[in-house]
């Protein structure tokens, strides 16, 4: 039974759309639905006195073995549901976990899934040990549920603490990997969307990888990192990344920090958007403000308006590309618009490369080999003074290269 408690109608369609998606996602089938309108919720059942009566009337009369509310229920509220509907309760954010749980497979996904879990459930655990009998009298006597209760406590912090080091670890190794990558001359770029919107699809079509895809919600949890050629003869690290979802739970965010911190390193994001589905501004600003979470919303941006192969009317794409600068129109799934994509690549790429003009003296002759190493040599000739380049580097390049540089390159001259 699904239960919805927004408090803005016109989001209505959506909210129901996106909570079958995610019900359905995590293998359970919706039976029926109930709402209420809460601005305030209740303390102790979220909705009112009388809806509760109604669920339970409904939740018995159609067979449904749970009740799922589109919302994040605290201990005692839950608890409470649970008592009086007389069925399974879940919340918003208990049922996203357990989808994130099904689709861990590496031991990184697994590790950051169990500690949103155990982060999720220790503010809760309370409410499990409150019909336990606790002893009364005597000085330092204290009942068998609260010893249960403590000690069950203190085991889910000390592996909240030993997942946190595990993943200490993890971070520590992504990040060496991505200084090794840092070696290279190459912009960083993570693929971001909501989930479902086609990016392990455009991941696979710019690359020619076989990136799992699926078009269930939340198919891809562990990033994948791809080299692609663009038509300059420049390239780019493309990292496809974990879909974001409306109101994305802030246990999954930090759970999951060592994973989103390839969007946070990233030189400029992809944001793919599925054009083709009837919400997709809303979709579109709940990334930016996942994004705005981890800080990364100020990153250079090149939008992607994908499934546009799935649009009864073309116009519908013009007019998005044409209200967002620099945005292409695509479908990943068919290849239309990847020629514009590149194009839209090649000219991001560019705009972290400094065009200069430098006389590097014969002693110093190792800096011309790393003008190739860190950039892209147009130009080399060797006089009498010294080494003459022409490049456009890297900024860290740059630096290097400074004390002999006789002038930065405009574009009309690259």
């Amino acid at each position: 039974m699904l239960v919805f408690v927004n408090t803005d109608a016109e989001a209505d369609a959506y909210v129901e759309e996106e909570l079958v998606a995610l019900c359905q996602a995590a293998g359970m089938a919706p039976v029926g639905t109930l709402r209420q309108r809460v601005n305030r919720p209740s303390s102790a059942t979220f909705v009112g006195k009388g809806k509760v009566e109604e669920l339970f009337a409904t939740v018995h009369d159609v067979g449904a073995d749970a009740a799922l509310f589109d919302c994040e229920l605290n201990a005692v509220q839950q608890r409470n549901l649970a008592e009086k509907l007389e069925c399974r309760v879940v919340d918003r954010t208990q049922l996203i976990l357990d989808i994130f749980a099904q689709r861990a497979h590496s031991r990184e996904g697994k590790l950051q899934v169990e500690l949103a879990q155990l982060t999720y459930l220790l503010p809760k655990i309370t409410a499990i040990y409150t019909k336990f009998e606790r002893q009364k009298g005597g000085i330092g006597l204290r009942g068998p549920g609260e010893t249960q209760l403590e000690s069950d406590r203190r085991r889910i912090r000390d592996r909240i603490s030993a997942l946190k080091r595990e993943l200490d670890e993890v971070r520590l190794s992504r990040g060496r990997q991505r200084a090794a990558r840092r070696k290279k001359p190459f912009p960083f770029a993570s693929i971001v969307g909501y989930t479902s919107a086609g990016k392990s699809t455009l991941m696979n079509a710019l690359s020619g990888s076989e990136v799992a895809v699926d078009s269930r919600l939340f198919a891809t949890l562990d990033p994948t990192t791809r080299r692609v050629e663009l038509p300059n003869g420049y390239s780019v690290y493309f990292t496809d990344t974990v879909g974001f979802v409306r109101r994305l739970p802030t246990h999954l965010i930090a759970a999951f920090r060592a994973t989103l911190e390839e969007v946070s390193e990233s030189d400029f994001l992809v944001h793919v958007v599925d054009l083709s589905h009837p919400s997709w501004e809303v979709q579109q600003d709940a990334v930016m403000d996942t994004l705005a979470e981890l800080d990364a919303d100020a990153k250079p941006v090149l939008t992607v308006f994908n499934k546009c192969d799935k649009l009864r009317d073309p116009a519908i794409a013009r007019k998005a590309v044409a209200a967002e600068p620099g945005s292409v129109a695509v479908s990943a799934l068919t290849g239309d618009g990847l020629p514009a994509f590149m194009d839209a690549a090649v000219r991001m790429t560019l705009s972290f490369l400094t065009p200069v003009e430098a006389v590097i003296p014969y002693n110093q002759s190792r800096l011309v080999q790393e003008c190739y190493d860190f950039g892209r040599v147009l130009h080399v000739e060797h006089r009498e003074d010294g080494v003459h380049i022409r490049a456009e580097l890297v900024a860290d390049m740059v630096g290097r290269l400074k004390p002999y540089i006789t002038q930065p390159l405009t574009d009309d001259r690259r």
